[in-house]
């Protein structure tokens, strides 16, 4: 899809189809990430940074059970 550069105020943007909208489950005001990737640019609606953030907590999780365990009671 070909999208077109935009003044928006003083700086420039690209506007995204209803379509990309309703496809990426997206409204406005929603946050968009954009990733560089070896191919390009990716857009996306997945935060990299909190999900690896979830992945170590996920881990401390696993390893110290019994400690959470304890801390919640």
């Amino acid at each position: 899809m070909k999208l077109k550069i935009t003044s928006i105020g003083n700086s420039a943007g690209v506007i995204l189809p209803k379509e990309v909208l309703a496809r990426l489950r997206l409204a406005k005001g929603d946050d968009v990430y954009l990733l560089e990737t070896p191919d390009g640019i990716k857009l996306t609606t997945f935060d990299p940074t909190l999900a690896e953030q979830m992945e170590v907590a996920e881990q401390i999780m696993r390893e110290d059970r019994q400690v959470l365990h304890k801390l919640a009671q």
